[in-house]
């Protein structure tokens, strides 16, 4: 993993993560569980885990991906730090195939996190400390940086939205369906939530714009999903 990630922050993940295990080069035990929800800019349903092609090989269906992924942490740990009720953003464009790596990213800390919330939310969204997001971190060149900023997330019934002022308005909601629950879930081994994802299409207005970036990914594909993740 690339020790800077979020160099924004203004420290090194692996220096951040000094602050938490008081200058122990032991990795720190976490967990955490919650939900959360993406939404790219790909035709429903998105190709780059349901295709004919392996995975992460299919070439997105407008040739290139922009993703948003927001996460709600209901309840976590980082060793003795605790996540409880935090919020966490990541942004990613991929110009083709995301198997082919060549990704640009930038990452939102909710701003009610201390120096050692914000340190232990670093390591485990670069993946430096281990967890489902290890697997993205071969494919990232462009790294934007991460900032501090108010993330209001929401679960209403189905429907799930996020909101950054001035920044990103995304929501997503159930493709519909036939089936009386409501949703359509599916086992595809997504590495956010592997076991148990929800089909989704983006919410009207879903839209990002920063970094030179605006995206508007209205109607487009979408999923959510409960995690549980630890190291």
């Amino acid at each position: 993993m690339r020790p800077a990630l979020y160099p924004g922050l203004g420290l090194s993940v692996f220096k951040e993560r000094e602050l938490v295990q008081s200058g122990s080069s032991k990795v720190a035990s976490w967990q955490l569980s919650g939900d959360y929800f993406e939404n790219c800019n790909c035709d429903v349903v998105c190709p780059c885990l349901v295709s004919k092609a392996a995975p992460l090989a299919a070439r997105p269906t407008q040739g290139m991906c922009d993703v948003a992924l927001l996460f709600h942490i209901e309840s976590g740990r980082y060793d003795q730090v605790s996540l409880d009720g935090l919020n966490v953003a990541l942004i990613a464009h991929t110009p083709g195939p995301m198997g082919e790596g060549n990704w640009t990213i930038a990452g939102y800390i909710d701003e009610r996190a201390d120096d050692q919330q914000t340190a232990a939310l670093a390591a485990i969204f670069t993946g430096a400390d281990g967890g489902p997001m290890t697997a993205f971190a071969p494919l990232i060149s462009n790294n934007l940086g991460v900032r501090k900023a108010p993330i209001r997330y929401t679960i209403n019934g189905k429907i799930r939205a996020a909101q950054i002022p001035g920044v990103l308005n995304m929501g997503v909601e159930p493709l519909p369906t036939m089936h009386p629950s409501g949703e359509i879930w599916a086992t595809i081994g997504h590495p956010v939530a592997p076991d148990k994802l929800a089909l989704a299409v983006g919410s009207s207005a879903s839209t990002f714009g920063d970094h030179g970036m605006h995206w508007d990914n209205s109607g487009r594909n979408g999923h959510y999903a409960p995690i549980s993740w630890s190291n």
